[in-house]
């Protein structure tokens, strides 16, 4: 069965389960877009051909039913050299605890509906702990299982086994409005560019509503993050529309 099919097998297993389950749901669609001064993905500037980074605009959109969000979400650089959609289901199991799979697909070198040999997609798995009020200490594990998460390739590019790269992260909340966060790579892998265990991702997240006029406020925030593995740092400023 091809993975395609795996992947809307499980977001329609996922509605079925909430609808049968949920006495009362409530269904919604959101919709908006950050513009980021840079894009860095858990510690790993996205923008190949230029170090210091490139702005982006990241639009997404998402329908939530009961516990069962399903959304996509997307970044493209002003200079055309980043660009990226991905799709993502996440189901919330409780008040601690969401699983969520999600899609990448940030090359492009391939057909968007390849998922077979040479696909451009990577699949991941992802279990999210949101922390207790006494002790918020959130963390989730990531692990990509499938597509073009590669490790000893040919010198043009081609063959490789599968990496299983995984990603876990830690936060801790200083304030309503910000955020501490180390994240690492476990094992060895090209998309964190790691060697085996390294840390990828350590700052902090601050936001703040800038108030415009006495009906609207802006929401902005600064990222400011080092990567130890690296030896990079970085530092992200975002609108939120």
């Amino acid at each position: 069965m091809k993975m395609s099919s795996i992947f809307l097998s499980t977001l329609l297993l996922l509605s079925v389960t909430v609808s049968t389950t949920a006495q009362e749901t409530t269904s919604n669609f959101g919709v908006g877009a950050d513009i980021v001064s840079s894009y860095v993905w858990r510690g790993v500037p996205q923008d190949v051909t230029n170090p210091k980074g490139t702005p982006n605009i990241q639009p997404y959109a998402s329908y939530t039913i009961g516990g069962l969000t399903i959304g996509t979400w997307g970044s493209s650089s002003f200079t055309g050299t980043v660009k990226e959609f991905d799709l993502y289901a996440t189901y919330v199991l409780s008040d601690l605890f969401s699983v969520t799979l999600t899609d990448y697909n940030w090359n492009f070198s391939q057909g968007y509906f390849n998922y077979g040999d040479g696909t451009d997609h990577v699949f991941e798995g992802t279990v999210s702990y949101a922390g207790i009020e006494s002790f918020p200490l959130s963390a989730s594990i990531n692990t990509m299982f499938y597509g073009a998460d590669l490790k000893n390739k040919n010198e043009d590019g081609t063959g490789g086994e599968q990496a299983y790269s995984t990603y876990v992260e830690l936060g801790y909340p200083l304030a309503s409005n910000a955020k501490l966060f180390l994240g690492a790579s476990l094992l060895e892998s090209d998309n964190y560019v790691t060697e085996g265990f390294g840390i990828t991702n350590v700052g902090i997240k601050v936001s703040k509503s800038i108030e415009i006029t006495d009906k609207f406020s802006l929401p902005v925030y600064g990222i400011a993050g080092v990567n130890p593995n690296a030896e990079n740092a970085f530092l992200v400023v975002g609108i939120t529309l």
